[in-house]
């Protein structure tokens, strides 16, 4: 059975209440929290954890600078902001907006807003480990054995003896366990490091194929499911 991931929440709020309820609302979407009671404490896990989710209950100019730190994190994925606010002026950076007074009510509209958000973002960032060796065809119809690594819904990881560069343009057919029948795709390079490894986007893949492939990722990759109804 493929295991299931929950996402994981920092809750930035000195509020007992607000604390409670967020809480509450967190765990009826099996998202993980984890309480942080002052923005510059925050700022100390943000380096440290794998938030997906961070809600902040706002406090003027210091949680504008934790704002900037989380979108400044050196990290490919940055995770979905839920920003706390007792006025109705919009706030920079932040996703979703929840207005005050909290309750369960507006916390759970508001949550629902964000996972939807974080469900999108996971599934084009996740990437399924593989290891299954194709002939790719490149772009002066050359054959080039290559081990596909890892594949995604955006893109593949590749290794390969042969050197591969920035811009070649791969096509290849790939089986993936439990389907039908082999999938096309056609990918180009868009990073190489040592050890002969190469990150690559997808350029075409035909639409049914696509689905193919999204459907093998939704078995393979799963998020825990809310317990109430989405």
């Amino acid at each position: 059975m493929t295991p299931e991931m929950a996402f994981e929440c920092l809750l930035v709020s000195h509020d007992p209440a607000v604390c409670r309820t967020i809480d509450k609302s967190l765990r009826n979407f099996s998202i993980i929290s984890e309480f942080c009671f002052s923005s510059s404490k925050a700022s100390q896990r943000l380096t440290k954890g794998s938030h997906d989710l961070i809600v902040i209950d706002w406090e003027g100019d210091a949680s504008s600078e934790l704002l900037h730190e989380i979108w400044s994190l050196d990290k490919k994925g940055k995770p979905t902001v839920m920003a706390i606010s007792s006025t109705d002026s919009s706030i920079p950076g932040a996703h979703v907006v929840l207005r005050r007074p909290v309750t369960p009510q507006s916390a759970a509209a508001s949550l629902k807003v964000a996972y939807s958000r974080m469900l999108l973002d996971h599934r084009q960032r996740a990437r399924y480990a593989l290891m299954t060796s194709v002939i790719a065809i490149d772009e002066n119809s050359r054959s080039i054995p290559v081990t596909v690594t890892d594949i995604g819904e955006r893109g593949v990881g590749l290794s390969s003896k042969q050197k591969l560069m920035i811009g070649n343009v791969l096509s290849f057919s790939l089986s993936l366990a439990g389907t039908k029948r082999p999938i096309y795709i056609q990918a180009r390079v868009l990073w190489t490091r040592e050890y002969a490894t190469a990150g690559c986007e997808f350029l075409r893949i035909p639409p049914v194929d696509l689905d193919i492939l999204r459907d093998w990722l939704k078995r393979k990759i799963r998020v825990k499911k809310p317990l109430i109804s989405m």
